[in-house]
């Protein structure tokens, strides 16, 4: 192969919409493989960028085209050849920079190969129609032959390789058939046959260069048949993960149920506690009104002694409520934090649904786009 990658970078790839032309199309799922490519056989550079086997770009590098960019990670350019607009998105703007200066680069050098292949061709040309006029004028002003020539010098001149000049003239400008011409009026004829030989081969290499096409179309048909079927098993794949987020779906209802069930459970706590400090209450009014009784009753002592284990006795319960109390505000704050934590997570698992569901329905759009278009 005479073609050989010179710079890579990795980019998502995107093309305008052909209907709209405002819109981009994604034409790569993830960040691919965008490279620079030089042809040596026929002197061009290319933007070449492969998703798996399927070639997403195929742009040559032509002087008029113009690298665009667009944002500090977005640029674009136009190829009238694919008759589409490429845009690549980059992760960082020195990518993006880095490709656009190779692209100028690269656009200036195949302005100067265009310019010398000019220059070639011009200076191919000029020593063969040189020759051909030489050939003419010694035809026509040879004695007594003019009758005779005159049929072979009116046909040569429309032939394209006596314009341009044949490839032996090409390569020796300097006709050592000319004496031989002025000697024997036969040798008008070569000329003649050896363009039409030229031409033959021209053809054979035009009919070779159909062939090729033709094989080339073939086997671009048979790529699309093969997309077409992998389009469809990457449908049948999306219908299978859409039925699974159905399911999700579903779950995630199932768990908004219990989080109902969380909810009755923390007010059944918060009642429970309103109880307990209902009863706390109580028992410190009771508390006041024993030490009373106790100050009031000095008499009788055995009742103070009695009332006073009560006390203490009140007093340990007294501690162990506080002690369920501080445990059940405990399980108040964790159940709290479980039931924030349970919302976090039951709403990034609705914001990754709502991203499914969006790609499905830009695929969705994108295959009936394709179906239509084909």
């Amino acid at each position: 192969m005479g073609e050989q990658p010179i710079f890579s970078t990795r980019a998502h790839v995107f093309q305008i919409d052909p209907n709209t032309k405002k819109n981009w199309v994604p034409t790569s799922k993830h960040a691919v493989t965008v490279s620079y490519f030089f042809d040596s056989t026929r002197n061009v550079y290319r933007i070449i960028s492969l998703d798996g086997s399927k070639a997403i770009i195929n742009s040559t590098i032509t002087p008029n085209m113009t690298f665009t960019k667009t944002s500090q990670k977005f640029g674009q350019w136009a190829d009238s050849r694919a008759n589409t607009v490429y845009g690549l998105g980059f992760s960082s703007e020195s990518h993006l920079v880095k490709f656009a200066d190779k692209f100028a680069e690269f656009k200036e050098a195949a302005r100067l190969a265009k310019e010398k292949s000019q220059e070639k061709t011009e200076l191919t040309s000029t020593p063969s129609q040189g020759v051909a006029v030489k050939r003419n004028v010694l035809s026509v002003n040879k004695p007594g032959k003019k009758k005779e020539s005159a049929p072979g010098d009116l046909q040569s001149p429309l032939t394209s390789e006596s314009l341009n000049g044949t490839d032996d003239e090409r390569i020796t400008p300097e006709a050592p058939q000319l004496p031989e011409a002025r000697a024997e009026p036969s040798q008008n004829a070569l000329p003649f046959s050896h363009s039409s030989s030229s031409i033959n081969k021209h053809w054979e290499a035009e009919l070779a260069a159909l062939k090729g096409n033709n094989a080339k179309l073939t086997a671009a048909l048979l790529e699309s048949t093969a997309n077409v079927k992998q389009w469809k098993q990457q449908l049948a794949a999306y219908q299978e993960e859409a039925e699974r987020l159905h399911k999700r779906v579903t779950e995630l209802e199932c768990v908004s149920g219990q989080t109902t069930a969380i909810k009755s459970q923390k007010t059944e706590l918060n009642q429970t506690i309103e109880e307990l400090e209902m009863a706390l209450k109580a028992k410190e009014e009771e508390l006041e009104r024993l030490k009373a009784e106790v100050e009031s009753a000095n008499e009788f002592r055995t009742q103070k002694d009695s009332l006073t284990q009560k006390l203490q006795d009140t007093e340990s319960r007294n501690q162990t409520l506080e002690a369920q109390l501080s445990d059940l505000e405990q399980r108040l704050e964790s159940s709290q934090l479980e039931r924030e934590a349970f919302r976090k997570s039951l709403r990034s698992l609705l914001e990754l649904l709502d991203s499914k569901i969006f790609e499905l329905n830009e695929l969705r759009d994108t295959l009936a786009k394709l179906l239509e278009g084909s």
